[in-house]
Order: C-alpha cells, then structure tokens, then sequence
C-alpha cells in the first residue's frame, strides 16, 4: 500500500558520563586524577533516499533511537561516541512536529541530509577539574541526556503539474495517454489510491505531472480520503483541471468546476491563486451542436477567472497536444524553482525553552567575573557546538532569549567584564 504519512517518535544519543578514578603505579604514591571524558551521543539524521517513494517502513515501527556516547574510563581513557542513526525518506518529505504541525526540514530541493536532534555532550571526566587548591576532585560531569521528540513524517510529491477533478472525469486516461505512467483505470469512484507521476515529453519542453486521486465534496474537511490527497497538490506550480463535459456520470460540469475550486481553497489559500487551466474532457461523447453549447457555458464561467478551457477528449487524443503545449507556456513564465516549505521549528531551541534554573553570581577579585550556572546552562552547552558559526549564534540567542542577558545587567555588568559560563570565558559587550 502506499503510505504517505507516518507518525514517529526519535530520540538522539545521551552523553557519556565522566569518569573518576586516579593513577595507581608502582613507585607513584598519590597519583593525580585521570579519570576519562564520555563520549557524544549520537544524532539523528534524515537523509534522502533517490530509491523510496513511500513511507512505507515508518507505518510499522514508531520509534527510533540513536546510540548513547560510552562512559569515560580511568587511564584518561575517552568514551567513544555514539553511532548517529540515519533515517532514509522519499524525496519530497516533510518533517513536522508532532503537535504543532509546524515545519522541521522539507527533504526538498538542496535539502539532502538534516540533522534533527543532536546527541548529548559527553560529561567531563575528574582529570579535568584538578587545581592548585583541589588537587583530588572526586566528582565528574554527567552526560547530557538524550533528546527525544514526535515528529510527522508526510510526503509531498515533487511535480510541476498536478491534475484535479472528481472521479471518474478522466484523469487516470488523461495521464496514460501523455505519459509512460501506467495507472489502473476503472469505473468506481477512488479509482486511484496514489498519486500516479509520469513524465510529459512535448517539442517546446517536458514537466512531471501527478495524478491527484479524485476529489469529492468536503475534502478540505478530511472526507474521504481528502487530506491524504489534497497535501500532494501544494508542490505544484500548475493545475489541469479535468472536467466531465459530456456529464457521463450525470454530474454538472460547472457544478463541478466550482466544487474542486471550492476544496482547493478551502484546504490551503496559496491554491485560489495557482494557474489553472481546465480540460473540457470526453468531447468525444458529444455533438457538435452540444460541444458548443457546453464550451460555451464552461468559457463563460473559467475565462475571466484567467483559466484557459481546452476541449479534448482522453480516449482519442483529441486537444491533447494543444492543452500540453499551452501547460508548458505557463511553466515557463513561472519561477523555475520548485516550492520548497521553510523551517519553522527548531527542535535544538524548543527543548532548550524549558523553564529550567539558573544562577548568575557576581566575583570580585583582581577582575570582576559574572559566573553563569544552573541546569539550564548545562542543558544548552551539552547540545550547543560553541566552535560552530550556527552553534556560536544559537548561543548569542539563548543568552538573550533565556533572560540570562538581562540577569547579568541586573547584577551590574559592563562592558568590558568577563563572563564565566562551565569553562568557557567570554568578554561582555552589549
């Protein structure tokens, strides 16, 4: 079956813990601390996979974890870090958070491999915190936890064309005809579970176009199979419209413009204004006294929308060529980038946000010195790579967003005064 959506919870690697332990040789009476680091936990990844088109694998297994980084060891042995876990998605995926339904990653366009959550930081061993005036620390930092999140997965198709109607208009005859695309054809409504893809070759320019499985009234409400459906029309940077001119089915043709009109808008607003052209369809059905009457009706109500109507019929060919050249037209006046979804959420900075503690204390001596601490602090540093330009940035909007900023002028910071975050040293300027 094709599955379009998966729901999965993932979880990132926790940190190693540190280790404390001291050297014991022959002939070295008190040796000094050597106890280990732990070792970073393992991300996760998604990574597209050019050999999927579904989600198929998610349906059946919920949740993913990656490795957690090893304990440090004595010998100021470090923990090895934790394997990432790689997860392989179609082309065309789009990673939301479960809640929210707002964007992590669209595996989209340039969009390869992403990292979604990061493994924790590995705890400092004892071997680190020795100095003149504690030269036999008996403690270790432990390792950052791991990350854990729900995240949607649902796939998108990538196509430059989609193809709307209700069942039975034609749509599944119209793609075997234009394409290599081999869909089944049967006289039932939801004949096509999938959105079928084939590639249009034309003389001025070719473009990948999707069947989009038939619509029916309420669809933008989720009737049917409504939103399974709708969801693969958004890429699309043009719509053919086909339409049962010959009402075969007993259905109005004009009704029917409007009603898929009516879904389409009501499902995302960005659709009302997506180019659309409408295939007057199974002209072949008709005379030529009714092919007037009805073009004529269906030129009334789509032209001064801006939607161009071509009659053609399916099964013969008829118009065909004319409907696909005048498609191709419109593809290129348009940007030839593909609609990609921008972020909107980042896990790293959502779980941060939690409202844990922190201490900022003042330090007199030869230096004033603002030491920041607390389990928050610890939180972002385990998950925050401070040598990286995107991990330096993240920090600069902790710092102020977290209300740290703030704290430390309260406590009467200047210019020019070091701050002390768990080893790192940083000169203040506001």
């Amino acid at each position: 079956m094709f599955a379009d959506r998966a729901k999965i919870i993932i979880a990132s690697g926790k940190g190693g813990d540190g280790h404390v332990s001291f050297r014991r040789e022959k002939f070295v009476a008190n040796g000094g601390p050597d106890g280990g680091d732990g070792g970073r936990g393992g991300d996760i990844i998604f990574e597209v996979d050019e050999g999927m088109n579904t989600l198929g694998e998610y349906r059946h297994h919920r949740r993913y974890k990656a490795e957690d980084g090893q304990d440090g060891g004595k010998s100021r042995r470090h923990g090895s870090d934790g394997a990432d876990l790689v997860l392989k998605v179609p082309e065309g995926t789009v990673v939301l958070e479960s809640v929210s339904g707002k964007v992590i990653a669209d595996m989209s366009g340039r969009n390869r491999r992403i990292v979604a959550l990061r493994g924790g930081r590995g705890g400092k061993g004892n071997m680190n915190y020795a100095t003149p005036t504690m030269q036999v620390p008996r403690f270790a930092q432990a390792g950052q936890p791991a990350m854990e999140l729900e995240v949607r997965l649902e796939l998108k198709v990538i196509a430059d064309v989609g193809l709307v109607g209700f069942p039975n208009a034609g749509k599944s005859t119209f793609l075997s005809r234009v394409t290599n695309a081999r869909p089944k054809i049967a006289d039932y409504p939801f004949t096509t579970l999938q959105p079928g893809l084939g590639v249009v070759d034309t003389e001025n320019g070719g473009f990948v176009i999707a069947d989009i499985p038939g619509l029916i009234e309420g669809a933008s409400d989720g009737a049917g199979l409504g939103h399974e459906f709708l969801r693969h029309i958004e890429r699309t940077r043009v719509l053919i419209h086909i339409v049962d001119a010959a009402s075969t089915e007993g259905r109005d043709p004009l009704e029917d413009i409007e009603k898929i009109n009516l879904e389409l808008r009501a499902y995302s607003k960005d659709l009302e204004d997506r180019p659309q052209v409408i295939a007057a369809n199974k002209m072949d059905c008709l005379t030529k006294e009714e092919r007037e009457s009805v073009l004529s009706a269906i030129r009334t109500l789509c032209e001064p929308r801006g939607w161009q109507v071509f009659p053609i019929s399916a099964v013969s060919g008829e118009g065909v060529r004319e409907l696909l050249f005048a498609v191709r037209s419109i593809l290129d006046s348009l940007p030839r980038e593909r609609i990609v979804f921008e972020p909107e959420y980042d896990p790293q900075e959502a779980l941060m946000a939690e409202n844990l503690p922190f201490t900022v204390e003042r330090r007199e001596g030869k230096e004033t010195v603002f030491v920041v601490e607390g389990p928050r602090i610890e939180k972002m540093l385990g998950y925050t790579h401070l040598d990286s330009e995107k991990g330096f940035a993240f920090f600069q909007r902790f710092l102020k967003e977290g209300g740290i900023l703030d704290e430390l002028e309260a406590a009467g910071i200047q210019d020019g005064d070091t701050v002390q975050i768990y080893g790192f040293d940083f000169t203040y300027y506001k």
